[in-house]
């Protein structure tokens, strides 16, 4: 199987009318109007689906890795997929080679057929359990299929959608996009941040639906968002931030938060995985942004620094008498280290639905609650 880059995509991926693969959810994909994005509950790791009006689907990340957590995760994203009305998932990116971001993909191919897998290339934190998969699993997954390395630059086909790569293998966009590119004034106060070898490999890309924008950069750290909006903003404006790199704080600068400017945020945390005050305050403290949604309760914001549980996507397994106050600091790591409060029990995603014109709506699937956010006004 030969591995090609984005820009020969198959030319199915962008013709819905070819008829490639598409079957009991032709009529939900005909009757949608809108880009529906659903960030998928996998405990703390990544796994965000988006479904065009057209019908075609990226999916970035696939969950944890382990015997459990993998169907568990798998099994996750089977849910969403269904409720999109999905017979095929058309792309899958795996944003780096950590285990919370390709753990499920085995267990998901099992379940529904992906045509074209994408990934940054080769792993470069060496892994036990990832240098296993990508030598003895990944390919077989990827043999009648697709398998494509992405490179900044390249679009990804998805009908009624933009998706520009806009990060991976540690290169960041050099040329702003178009309307981007002013000076960003929160460049000046930057300080570096610590990095990991395969974060700031991450894929991100950055998508449009009409007048909607929105990006998903995986998991790059400071220093990479630094090189992608400094000395000049590249990117411009969001309506919505995904990921947020599960709002951990080798993440989350204000180079790029309060530069992006998005009105509403999604992080994909866990109860004891991003969340740290350093972070909310970024988030809390960005022009502009009216909410941020959490995936779940994070023990490490504790009452002081977390929103309100209508923008709380999951509970716990058992949940607590009270939640904390103040907020706690993570255990070191190690195996002696206490593991998170659990949540294995019924599990919800975050529904972003996005207008050509703009608007959009976030659900919460717990509790059904909706919040709209109007199309921008002209000129912003």
């Amino acid at each position: 199987m030969r591995t090609r880059h984005l820009m020969t995509a198959v030319a199915c991926l962008g013709l819905v009318a070819a008829g490639c693969g598409y079957g009991p959810g032709d009529a939900l994909a005909q009757a949608r109007t809108t880009l529906d994005i659903y960030t998928v509950d996998v405990e703390g790791g990544n796994a965000t689906l988006f479904v065009a009006p057209s019908g075609q689907s990226l999916l970035i990340d696939t969950g944890n890795y382990g015997p459990e957590a993998s169907v568990r995760d798998a099994e996750r994203i089977m849910a969403a997929a269904k409720d999109a009305g999905l017979t095929q998932i058309d792309n899958l990116i795996t944003t780096h080679w950590h285990g919370d971001h390709f753990g499920g993909m085995a267990e998901l191919a099992k379940r529904i057929p992906i045509r074209n897998f994408i990934d940054h290339g080769p792993n470069v934190q060496p892994a036990p359990a990832a240098d296993d998969f990508i030598q003895n699993v990944y390919p077989k997954l990827y043999a009648n299929a697709k398998h494509t390395v992405a490179k900044v630059g390249d679009k990804i086909a998805v009908a009624g959608l933009d998706v520009t790569v806009v990060a991976s293998a540690g290169e960041t966009l050099k040329t702003a996009l178009p309307g981007a590119g002013a000076a960003n004034p929160y460049c000046a106060n930057f300080k570096p941040g610590d990095n990991n070898a395969e974060d700031p490999m991450s894929v991100g890309t950055y998508i449009t639906f009409g007048k909607f924008r929105t990006m998903h950069l995986g998991d790059i750290t400071k220093n990479k968002e630094f090189e992608l909006m400094c000395p000049a903003n590249k990117i411009g404006t969001l309506d919505a931030f995904l990921g947020l790199h599960h709002g951990v704080n080798t993440s989350n600068s204000q180079v790029i938060i309060h530069a992006l400017r998005p009105r509403a945020a999604i992080m994909n945390n866990g109860t004891r995985k991003g969340g740290q005050p350093d972070v909310m305050q970024v988030l809390f403290s960005s022009p502009g942004l009216e909410d941020l949604w959490q995936i779940h309760f994070s023990q490490l914001s504790g009452q002081e620094y977390t929103v309100p549980g209508m923008f709380i996507a999951n509970l716990l397994d058992e949940p607590s008498a009270a939640m904390p106050v103040a907020p706690i600091a993570a255990p070191p790591p190690g195996p002696n280290t206490p593991p998170p409060p659990a949540h294995n029990g019924p599990a919800y995603w975050i529904k972003l639905s996005a207008q050509p014109d703009g608007s959009f709506t976030v659900t919460n699937a717990r509790n059904g609650f909706t919040k709209a956010y109007a199309a921008p006004k002209p000129g912003t």
